[in-house]
């Protein structure tokens, strides 16, 4: 069942708050037996937020905070409104060493002996779309590059041709780099864990089958990683785990094709969790996680309600900035714009300029209004080389057939 935007949240939280920069939201020590590390977050939004920019902050992904909250507008999403920070993760069914990711959960595991403990990191990622999905299986890290220089695959170059978007045969360092400032690659060929110059990417289905980072984090993964170090790429929408003698489930939308299969595994893994005579599971709960697919861990045992007996949220405090959010641009007189849109209904327009803002490397966008309607304007260029360019970006990213608009011209 969706949450409607203004409705209370289903969670008793902590009374005292803590600074965003407390909340863990990367590394963690994980005791022997833990299968569940994190806590779960709560913060309110204020106006000109965006998921992406929320999620980015807190190191999550798209995907990630969206299922955590049906029902919030991604773009514009309400000033005031409460969203959960799905910062508390079951960790995958996989060996706990090297780096594991989750092509389910779009999310990356690196662990690490420390002084006789075990440290996870973990970080979302983007992965391959239908199309091109990234690979599974038993990998390592062959090699390591910092400002690498992308030599675009002959599939790829053929992709962008036919959308009148030709590529060079090789991308050197830079803000135009995919690949952005470092990259490990695999012993797999062509396959690659990289950073990005497209960040609000991060937790979607949208690389050619590498797995990207935010900037942020590959560089600590890149710092972090030596060389041979192992990768396993899993595909598990169902998780099932223990922590502190309470049994969870999370559950994610499966990737396309997997869900039937996925299912009945995880239907066999509990049954037989029960028939050992141990626990006694809300099957009803258990129907209506899977069916919900939030992504956030859920008490599934009999006699454990709601959740409310498990840990409770933390409510986290607005950030002064969130990291990486995109500045609105002021409208300059002497400056070249493309209008990419006209509109009577002002939060399609603000919507339209969230995204424009968010494409990578990035458009900067504004809303101008006037008594006769909004306009979305991509802008300001020194030239109109640039706003030509701008405008021939969002006609192949977007499909908007936007209009260069000339200096001192009235908008």
């Amino acid at each position: 069942m969706q949450r409607a935007p203004d409705a209370p949240l289903p969670y008793n939280l902590e009374q005292s708050s803590v600074p965003a920069r407390e909340i863990e939201k990367n590394r963690f020590r994980v005791a022997r037996g833990d299968e569940v590390i994190g806590r779960l977050g709560v913060i309110k939004l204020e106006k000109g937020d965006t998921l992406p920019d929320v999620a980015r902050h807190f190191s999550l992904g798209v995907t990630a905070i969206s299922a955590a909250n049906p029902g919030v507008d991604i773009w514009v999403p309400k000033a005031g409104e409460q969203v959960v920070l799905p910062l508390r993760f079951l960790l995958p069914d996989a060996p706990r060493k090297g780096i594991v990711v989750n092509l389910a959960t779009m999310r990356l595991f690196h662990y690490k002996e420390d002084k006789n403990a075990l440290v996870v990191t973990t970080y979302p990622v983007g992965i391959g779309t239908k199309e091109r999905p990234t690979p599974m299986g038993q990998m390592f890290v062959q090699r390591k590059v910092s400002r690498p220089t992308w030599y675009v695959p002959a599939s790829i170059a053929e992709d962008h041709r036919k959308k009148g978007d030709p590529l060079p045969a090789k991308v050197p360092p830079g803000p135009l780099n995919p690949l952005g400032e470092c990259a490990l690659y695999l012993n797999k060929p062509s396959y690659l864990i990289h950073g990005t110059n497209k960040p609000a990417s991060i937790g979607l289905n949208a690389s050619n089958g590498c797995l990207r980072l935010y900037p942020e984090n590959v560089k600590m993964l890149y710092d972090d990683t030596p060389l041979k170090t192992p990768v396993v790429i899993v595909n598990q929408p169902y998780l099932v785990g223990q922590d502190n003698g309470v049994l969870y489930l999370e559950a994610h939308k499966p990737q396309e094709g997997t869900g039937a299969l996925e299912l009945e595994k995880i239907y066999a893994k509990l049954k037989a969790m029960e028939k050992k005579g141990v626990r006694s599971l809300d099957w009803k709960k258990i129907s209506e996680v899977q069916a919900e697919a939030r992504g956030i861990p859920v008490p599934i045992e009999m006699g454990q309600g709601d959740g409310k007996e498990a840990e409770k949220p933390v409510a986290v405090e607005h950030p002064a900035k969130l990291y990486g959010k995109p500045e609105v641009p002021e409208l300059r007189p002497d400056a070249w714009y493309v209008l990419a849109a006209k509109t009577k209904d002002e939060t399609e327009a603000l919507r339209l300029a969230a995204i424009i803002n968010h494409q990578g490397p990035p458009i900067p966008a504004l809303v101008l209004s006037k008594s006769e309607g909004h306009r979305v304007l991509v802008g300001p260029f020194d030239s109109s080389i640039a706003a030509k360019e701008a405008a021939r970006r969002l006609k192949i990213d977007l499909e908007i057939d936007g209009i260069v608009i000339e200096p001192d011209k009235k908008i």
